[in-house]
C-alpha cells in the first residue's frame, strides 16, 4: 500500500521486554502457588500483578500502531505493575528473614549475568524446582529489575520516535496530502 500511515510494528513476542515479563509471570505463579498459604490474598495480587505486566506490553505494542499515547501509557502500566510485585517479593523475603541479596554480592552478579542470558521461561520453570524459596524470589528480583530497564528503554524510544515523527494523526494527514499532490501531477 503506497499511502501507507500506520507504524510497522513488530510481533510482542519478539520483544525481550516481553519475554523476561513471561518469565516474571511463570515464577510468581509457582513462587506463589507453593510457598504462600492457601487462601492468602497475596497469591492472587502477585499473580495479577505479574500478570498486568506482561498483558500490558502485549496490548501496549498493538495499540501502538494507532496510539503512541496508548502505547506509552500501557508500557508504564507494566513498570508500575512490576514495582507492585517487586515490593511483595521484597516483603516476603523480610517478613521471613530471609535474605535479599545485595545488589553487589557474588549471587547476585551470578543471577544477573545468568538472567540476562535466558529469556525462555521453561528455562526458569525447570531450574526453580530444585531451588528454595529465598533464591526463587531473589531470582524473581533480578528479573524484574531487567525487565523494569527494558521498559523504561521502550518508553524513552516512543517519546523520542514521537517527538521525531508525531502521532497517527500528523501521519494521516501526511499521507492525505502526499495523495492529493500524486494526483495533481
Amino acid at each position: 500500500m503506497p499511502h501507507s500511515f500506520l507504524p510497522n510494528k513488530g510481533n510482542f513476542r519478539d520483544l525481550i521486554a516481553f519475554q523476561k515479563a513471561e518469565c516474571v509471570y511463570d515464577i510468581t505463579f509457582y513462587f506463589a502457588k507453593k510457598y504462600l498459604a492457601k487462601g492468602d490474598r497475596t497469591i492472587d495480587q502477585m499473580i495479577q500483578a505479574a500478570r498486568s505486566c506482561k498483558q500490558n506490553i502485549a496490548e501496549g505494542n498493538g495499540a501502538g500502531i494507532t496510539s503512541a499515547e496508548t502505547e506509552i501509557k500501557l508500557m508504564n502500566v507494566a513498570k508500575a505493575s512490576l514495582q507492585e510485585l517487586l515490593l511483595d517479593y521484597e516483603d516476603y523475603l523480610r517478613v521471613r528473614d530471609l535474605e535479599q541479596w545485595d545488589i553487589n554480592s557474588e549471587k547476585a552478579q551470578q543471577t544477573r549475568k545468568v538472567c540476562s542470558k535466558h529469556n525462555d521461561s521453561a528455562y526458569y520453570r525447570e531450574a526453580i524446582k530444585e531451588r528454595s524459596d529465598e533464591t526463587i524470589a531473589n531470582i524473581a528480583i533480578t528479573l524484574i529489575h531487567q525487565t523494569d530497564l527494558l521498559l523504561r528503554k521502550i518508553i524513552d524510544r516512543l517519546q523520542d520516535e514521537f517527538v521525531k515523527n508525531g502521532g497517527i494523526r500528523e501521519s494521516m494527514h501526511k499521507a492525505r496530502l502526499n495523495y492529493r499532490n500524486s494526483q495533481n501531477d
